[in-house]
């Protein structure tokens, strides 16, 4: 009971926690507008740890590295936290694995949100396409939606890439993502 309790736990705050850190590195990475309530919220949720972070980690090329990092590490507590919980017995520290799997989980993430993004921007579009998270949805989705957009014609006036995005991000989760964390799995 205390093992579902404590994986329940980290289930509800650990992973939101790192996803919500690689949701501002993919903001910023894609230079989406922060000035609406998703932008703020995860400003403002991260900003305690990411700003005092930033004073010993600099930006590379660009990228907000320390945010990327924070992330890294809070996956990576998850994911060894879970093991614990599963009762995986550490007799010695599979440090390579317990990486690897932490990358594969971050890139599971990023793709769960761009899948989410994309579901919410569609939903919007429908509803209340001025909505203020159409900048930041656009700006999510765009690069993802534009190579497509030239090669896929439009029906009427229905947009299929959003369509073939979503299938695209499905086949990209079963195929080479269950296979590189299987790869990760099997070195601890």
């Amino acid at each position: 009971m205390l093992a579902q309790a404590l994986q329940f736990l980290l289930d509800t705050l650990v992973q939101p926690f790192a996803a919500i850190l690689l949701l501002r590195f993919h903001l910023q990475w894609l230079r989406a507008p922060l000035r609406n309530p998703v932008g703020e919220f995860v400003m403002v949720f991260t900003d305690f740890v990411v700003l005092r972070t930033r004073r010993f980690i600099a930006s590379a090329w660009g990228y907000d590295t320390a945010t990327l990092l924070l992330a890294a590490i809070v996956e990576g507590f998850y994911v060894t936290a879970n093991l614990g919980v599963q009762g995986y017995p550490f007799t010695g520290l599979p440090l390579l694995g317990l990486l690897a799997w932490t990358v594969v989980k971050l890139l599971k993430i990023s793709i769960y949100l761009l899948i989410g993004s994309l579901f919410v921007e569609a939903i919007l579009s429908w509803v209340n396409p001025h909505t203020p998270l159409a900048p930041v949805l656009n700006a999510i989705n765009r690069p993802f939606l534009s190579p497509l957009r030239r090669r896929l014609p439009t029906i009427g006036n229905l947009d299929l890439s959003v369509l073939a995005l979503f299938i695209l991000c499905q086949l990209i989760l079963i195929v080479p993502v269950t296979w590189l964390e299987r790869l990760a799995v099997g070195l601890l």
